[in-house]
């Protein structure tokens, strides 16, 4: 249900041009986790050349998105944690699509900030 809430209800495609830059406020912010697994059937120089060629690292990550991590994952690839508004979430995916795909397969997890809530219900308890 909290994903439904970040697709706009147009359904239409939009490129990261056709998006205002917008900066994230508590209320309409999220994270986004992503899995960019590696084509293990291909060595990585091969791979590092595809997506120069397809401008990954120019596109990626976007002015005004926040990368919270990045990490390579033994075996996996790579997990990014990003930090965006919802309205911009379209914008980043099409990043994805257009200059990650073939070297890596994505999976996307949207999530929220819970740290604040969960620690104060775990005070609460202890009190």
């Amino acid at each position: 249900m909290a994903c439904a809430a970040l697709v706009s209800s147009d359904g239409g495609a939009q490129s990261a041009a056709d998006s205002p830059a917008r900066v994230a406020t508590a209320d309409d912010t999220v994270l986004l986790t992503v899995f960019l697994k590696h084509d293990q059937s291909r060595p990585l120089g091969e791979l590092n050349a595809q997506l120069e060629r397809q401008g990954f690292y120019k596109a990626f990550p976007p002015a005004g998105i926040e990368v919270v991590s990045w990490y390579v994952m033994m075996g996996i690839g790579q997990v990014v944690t990003l930090r965006l508004p919802a309205s911009r979430l379209r914008e980043v995916n099409r990043i994805f699509e257009s200059t990650a795909w073939g070297p890596y397969r994505t999976e996307f997890y949207p999530t929220y900030d819970y740290k604040a809530v969960g620690l104060a219900n775990h005070d609460k308890a202890m009190q």
